[in-house]
């Protein structure tokens, strides 16, 4: 194991945050779950919606047997709503292709129905105790500094990025997969990309960048997104209509929730076109089955 692995690893094996889906007998599919809400979106805000899912949906096939407006409405306020869809859509491909079970194959996890690179390793490693490198933003930032002394690893994630995280990984699976958790949580309860406690962090001694000096960025290297006013502001009210109504709205249910015209039309026409609304009649509804009465 290399040092990095092995004094991350140590201070995780103590300090780690006690998240259900890191328990050992939770299973693939509620770490595929997971690992597709913490996409952009905080743990805090995770828990609650994942513990619902995992209770109403113990299995890919008892989603896959629900309409994807189901998974829509259930969703709630996570943002970033085709995730629900794409989450659906991963469901009925594990019960089509695998048995409703979740593989344990980097190639057919990467020919799921949105599942990326970093989501198909991330569930390998931590569902199945298998090495791959597991890059994500909070990862890349602890190998930039720890191993390359740069205070930010920049916007996107390159190979370079998997060879340098694969080099730091243990040989063994279990001890790789272990070490993959732990420099994600190094990342992102201590090694912050504006607030790093360098004081607490166990590799304070053997960091690149801490021994520079070299002092943090100006700003971020990715621009935050601006969300009030925007149309993704403008989709999320339509779609709160649409959640909490038992079946389609008229139009002008729609019509009350932005003043704007022109922004509130864009805003229903990208929802369509998306699939995440589909029009029913003179109304607008979530996708699936309509109820007998309208």
């Amino acid at each position: 194991m290399s040092e990095l692995a092995s004094l991350t690893t140590a201070w995780y094996d103590v300090n780690a945050r006690d998240l259900p889906w890191r328990a050992p007998e939770i299973g693939a599919w509620p770490v595929l779950i997971s690992e597709f809400m913490l996409q952009q979106t905080p743990v805090v805000r995770v828990l609650p919606v994942w513990r619902e899912w995992v209770a109403r949906w113990p299995a890919p096939a008892d989603l896959a047997a629900e309409d994807s407006g189901e998974a829509i409405r259930a969703w709630g306020r996570l943002g970033y709503p085709r995730r629900a869809m794409r989450l659906h859509a991963c469901a009925t491909a594990l019960v089509e292709r695998h048995g409703g079970e979740v593989p344990r194959r980097l190639d057919q996890m990467l020919a799921l129905p949105g599942v990326g690179d970093y989501t198909a390793r991330a569930v390998l490693a931590f569902a199945y105790g298998q090495r791959h490198p597991v890059v994500d933003t909070n990862v890349r930032r602890v190998a930039a500094r720890a191993v390359s002394g740069l205070a930010d690893a920049g916007a996107a994630t390159t190979p370079a990025d998997l060879t340098l995280v694969e080099s730091l990984l243990p040989r063994a699976d279990a001890a790789a997969a272990r070490a993959s958790a732990a420099f994600m949580e190094l990342g992102a309860v201590l090694c912050t990309a504006r607030t790093p406690r360098c004081e607490a962090c166990p590799l304070r001694e053997r960091c690149a960048w801490r021994r520079s000096g070299a002092a943090l960025p100006a700003g971020p290297s990715r621009k935050p997104q601006r969300y009030a006013g925007t149309d993704r502001q403008v989709r999320g009210l339509l779609l709160a209509v649409l959640r909490q109504a038992t079946g389609p709205v008229p139009k002008p249910a729609l019509d009350v929730v932005w003043p704007d015209q022109v922004q509130r039309e864009r805003a229903l026409d990208s929802l369509l076109a998306d699939g995440l609304v589909v029009p029913r009649g003179e109304r607008f509804g979530l996708p699936g089955r309509v109820p007998a009465d309208f």
